[in-house]
């Protein structure tokens, strides 16, 4: 059979690489395995005794200080991480555990998921400039793998602070609710803050968690993860001292005047299944999710955002005559772009020619007319002297005439009147 460009073919014998995964755990044995775990929520819903009781050792130290006067005093949130290298049956665990304290103590909260957002995409970019790196043969990863958080038991639903971290982180992390102290509340009350804390979270649209099944897993696998989904939000309780039942055994758990209170007793609380999701059966799928999903989203959107693309025809089988008409349909495409622009350009100078030709136009003709208006003027001042001289040139004809007739009647010639000038001179 052939699918997805691959041919299937039945083994006649045995060959021997079905022993990968004995040699995935061998090597996975030598080099140990990384965990990194947030635990965000209010002082005093027992965060510390949570972890310690998760790992049945003394991982976060217990604070002796009381819940109220360290939130009085601590200002913001603040990001502390504690490291434990814990062995179990000849397998190491790097476990790192990142506190908020602080988170939801202070008077306004609007902004108290920032620092917890920052802190982990700061992890994703020291991880990437890791990556980037020349020499990448020590790699250390500190990236957070799950985030535990705790919501108060009030029974109403989710409050604006726990709707608000969510909504901002749950594309960064992988996000498991969970329930402090639940102890303090009846099991009708349980079940009932449980599916407001869903509704909620359904209606933010906000992804939490859960393990989900394959076509690999078998039966059994699949009831397993079908009974953990099925108790999100996990209603735990904490406790690292060993109380003693009435049949005198000791178990870890709450001792209260009505009875007690089982840590490992899945009729009490929900502890088993969440130890059970996050270290038996899902650790490696939540270390999976953070390296594929989470961090290559958020890698992606970090490099488009600088500027990268990548070419996915280097991924691709090189095929020549392909590549031929690709190269053409390319050219075709820069040589009609080329045109195109050319054109643009041509039209562009056309336009702009012909705006100074129709300026210069203007400008000649603006100069016409101011020279032709000029000359106006002169013809008629030239005209206006023509009349007055045209006007004096009869006056003296007649006078001329006159005397002519005169002159011929008398026979003699006219003799003009002395002036009085010359009559004062004959006198002298």
């Amino acid at each position: 059979n052939q699918g997805n460009g691959a041919i299937k073919k039945k083994m006649n014998g045995y060959v021997g690489f079905s022993n990968f995964p004995n040699q995935e755990h061998r090597r996975s044995i030598k080099r140990g395995f990384n965990f990194t775990l947030m635990v965000v929520g209010e002082s005093g819903l027992g965060k510390s005794t949570l972890i310690n009781t998760l790992f049945e050792s003394k991982v976060y130290p217990t604070k002796d200080t009381d819940a109220s006067e360290v939130a009085a005093v601590r200002s913001g949130v603040e990001i502390t991480s504690v490291s434990a290298d814990i062995q179990e049956n000849g397998v190491r665990l790097r476990l790192s555990v990142v506190d908020t304290p602080g988170f939801g103590d202070s008077i306004n909260n609007d902004e108290a998921w920032r620092p917890i957002l920052e802190n982990i995409e700061s992890r994703f970019d020291a991880y990437l400039a890791q990556e980037n790196r020349v020499n990448r043969s020590k790699i250390v990863d500190n990236r957070v793998n799950a985030v535990l958080y705790f919501i108060r038991p009030s029974g109403h639903g989710l409050r604006a602070i726990d709707i608000e971290f969510m909504k901002h982180l749950h594309t960064r992390v992988n996000l498991i609710p969970v329930i402090a102290r639940s102890d303090t509340l009846a099991g009708r009350e349980v079940e009932t803050f449980k599916a407001r804390i869903m509704a909620d979270i359904n209606y933010h649209g906000i992804q939490i968690f859960k393990p989900v099944s394959d076509q690999f897993d078998d039966p059994e696998t699949v009831a397993d993860n079908k009974a953990i989904a099925s108790k999100v939000p996990f209603a735990v309780v904490g406790s690292e001292k060993l109380v003693e039942r009435a049949d005198g055994t000791k178990v870890r758990g709450r001792k209260y005047p009505w009875g007690v209170i089982e840590v490992e007793n899945e009729a009490h609380n929900d502890f088993v299944s969440l130890r059970q999701m996050l270290l038996r059966t899902h650790m490696e799928e939540l270390r999976d999710a953070t390296d594929v999903g989470l961090y290559e989203a958020y890698r992606t959107q970090k490099l488009l955002a600088l500027g990268h693309v990548q070419d996915n025809a280097v991924f691709r089988e090189f095929n020549p005559r392909q590549q031929l008409e690709e190269e053409e349909r390319l050219h075709g495409a820069k040589m009609g772009k080329l045109e195109a622009e050319m054109a643009a350009v041509f039209r562009q100078k056309v336009q702009e020619k012909e705006g100074k030709l129709k300026q210069s136009e203007e400008e000649l003709h603006s100069r016409h007319q101011q020279m032709k208006a000029v000359l106006e003027k002169q013809r008629i001042e030239l005209e206006d002297k023509r009349n007055r001289v045209g006007n004096n040139q009869p006056q003296n004809t007649s006078m001329d005439a006159a005397a002519a007739a005169v002159l011929a009647h008398t026979g003699e010639p006219v003799q003009r009147m002395p002036s009085k000038d010359k009559k004062k001179r004959g006198f002298f």
